[in-house]
């Protein structure tokens, strides 16, 4: 912005809208224009000001490099010598490189930050920055503590040559040490981000948060433009698109982002303490639940007063932040998820989202998950295996959407991931399926230690109506079929595919939906509870056991299911 240096009190000029507006009134609005949103570029000191609570420590012991010292591998001279731009970059920002590093708190939680710095040579990535860089890491290593990175930066230092380009895989390999150490880490992705920062630190972090408008991208627009003579698309690497594209987590108004930061902290932290759950009503024993027409059962699971997974995460969650996008092709509304604390526990919790009415179910497909939805699961569902998080599912879908574009995104490969990664995670899981259980579009959510199901929900192969047009030859049959499949609780409970059935409020779940939230968030937190005990091999080898059971010899058209020993199970 530009400021009107002639006037009594310094005004600014808008770059975006072009309104002039009061320098003191944009500061207290945290540098965004409060008529248009544009959010000007901070320094770092400024940033670390806005976002760490007061009392942190700046950590100039992060380098090696004398303050005085400019390092000149390549001898570099263009219009002048590498040496004396970093001089008058030092004298113009009063700074020693383009990125500060501090140790500190968001509201009362710990973190290392590393803030770059666009007024130091375009927040370039020397040498010096990515040794910081490396070195924020290995203290939040040491201090297993979460480490939040703001880029600010066109991309790597030329004058610095293959040194620089060496930075991004220095910088690559320190955060696959927190990785490996479960130590979480939080990308803020400010206007600019290009180049090698973009390729390497910037979108390798757990969680990408972005600034409304900033720009992220490998080439930049004038790369672009001058090489390949490409017009660019409105929007082009701007935040928006990014979301859209399922490659960001977030777009997050600089207002907002304190208390955003906080939120994700607390959650996984693993400081809170789970609630003490009231004993709830869970059925284990198929002769306690009613015969019933299958039929109507099916129409009962789809009955769009049903809770949604956003009903149940507003009800049974705080600190609830999604995360969107599988960080490759796009994002998919059918499948929401993110952090919170499930009452009072630190959890990932991931579900199908139908919705109540019309609109709501086409915005979310109809609870049919893309490729995309698949892939996003998995990518929570890694991070959570990472955190040391247990992972809560919600299932209620009709399948996988049947669609061109799903099968040409890989939709069979997606899934089948989910089912292998499932199989490996060493953190509990337990799904509910609390409506439809529609095929392997629900399975890819449902490779749980415990599997629950509410009494009036279905989990079957396929639906009625494709079973009986595929054998049948018959849309009239699909009743015959529904009975044929065996998709009740009842049925689910004897042939041990569920573990528990928790019964519905009088007159059913859309009867009294308060209540049988209320009953879901009793059973997987006692269900839960349970799994905390085991040490990860023992999860692992549980979930394991749980789904080699199923082999032909155990099952009888009696309907009656053999146990691992050949034993009638009850």
């Amino acid at each position: 912005m530009t400021t009107v240096k002639d006037a009594p009190v310094a005004w600014r000029l808008c770059p975006s809208c072009r309104e002039m507006l009061y320098q003191p009134r944009l500061e207290r609005n945290l540098m965004v224009c409060p008529l248009c949103g544009h959010h000007d570029r901070l320094n770092a000191l400024e940033r670390i000001n806005q976002l760490l609570d007061p009392g942190y420590e700046l950590l100039n012991g992060l380098s090696t490099t004398d303050a005085e010292e400019v390092p000149d591998p390549l001898g570099f001279v263009d219009t002048q010598p590498y040496p004396e731009r970093v001089r008058r970059a030092r004298h113009q920002t009063g700074l020693d490189e383009a990125v500060v590093c501090a140790r500190g708190a968001i509201e009362g939680h710990p973190v290392i930050t590393a803030v770059m710095d666009f007024r130091f040579l375009g927040g370039s990535l020397g040498a010096a920055v990515g040794q910081r860089i490396t070195a924020a890491a290995k203290l939040a290593l040491q201090q297993r503590t979460p480490l939040m990175l703001v880029t600010a930066s066109g991309g790597a230092r030329m004058q610095e040559g293959i040194i620089s380009l060496m930075q991004m895989a220095t910088t690559s390999q320190a955060l696959a040490q927190l990785d490996e150490a479960g130590i979480l880490t939080i990308g803020i992705i400010t206007d600019p981000t290009y180049g090698g920062v973009a390729a390497s630190y910037a979108t390798l972090c757990d969680i990408l948060i972005a600034e409304p408008g900033a720009r992220l991208g490998f080439a930049g627009p004038r790369v672009i433009q001058q090489t390949i003579r490409q017009k660019l698309p409105e929007n082009f690497q701007s935040a928006e698109s990014l979301k859209e594209r399922g490659f960001i987590d977030a777009i997050c108004p600089r207002g907002a982002l304190r208390s955003t930061l906080a939120r994700l902290l607390k959650v996984t932290s693993r400081q809170a303490r789970p609630l003490e759950p009231t004993p709830g009503s869970l059925i284990t024993d198929p002769g306690q639940l009613a015969e019933r027409d299958p039929w109507q059962t099916v129409q009962q699971a789809r009955d769009l007063r049903r809770p949604t997974t956003a009903d149940y995460i507003a009800a049974l969650c705080t600190d609830f932040t999604e995360l969107t996008g599988d960080r490759a092709t796009g994002d998919c509304t059918a499948i929401i998820g993110g952090l919170a604390l499930f009452r009072g526990r630190p959890a990932m919790i991931i579900g199908h989202q139908k919705g109540h009415t019309p609109a709501e179910l086409q915005q979310h497909n109809f609870g049919m998950p893309t490729p995309a939805g698949y892939r996003k699961a998995a990518r929570l569902m890694r991070l959570a295996a990472k955190l040391g998080l247990p992972i809560i599912t919600l299932v209620d879908t009709p399948g996988a959407y049947p669609g061109v574009t799903a099968e040409e995104q890989g939709q069979a490969f997606a899934i089948a991931e989910n089912l292998r990664l499932m199989a490996t995670l060493p953190v509990p899981i337990v799904t509910v399926i609390t409506g439809e259980g529609g095929s392997g579009g629900a399975l890819a959510l449902a490779v749980a230690n415990t599997v629950l199901a509410h009494t009036d929900a279905i989990y079957s192969v396929i639906s009625p109506e494709g079973c009986a047009a595929i054998l049948w030859k018959d849309p009239a049959a699909t009743p015959t079929a529904a009975q044929a499949l065996r998709l009740q609780t009842r049925d689910l409970l004897t042939l041990q595919i569920i573990d528990g059935v928790i019964a519905e409020p009088d007159g059913g779940v859309p009867a009294n939906p308060t209540q049988a939230i209320a009953r879901l968030g009793d059973a997987v937190s006692q269900a839960l509870d349970q799994l905390s005990t085991l040490p990860p091999n023992e999860i692992i080898a549980q979930r394991h056991q749980r789904f080699t059971r199923y082999t032909p010899t155990q099952h009888q058209a009696t309907g009656g299911l053999h146990g691992p020993f050949g034993q009638e199970a009850s």
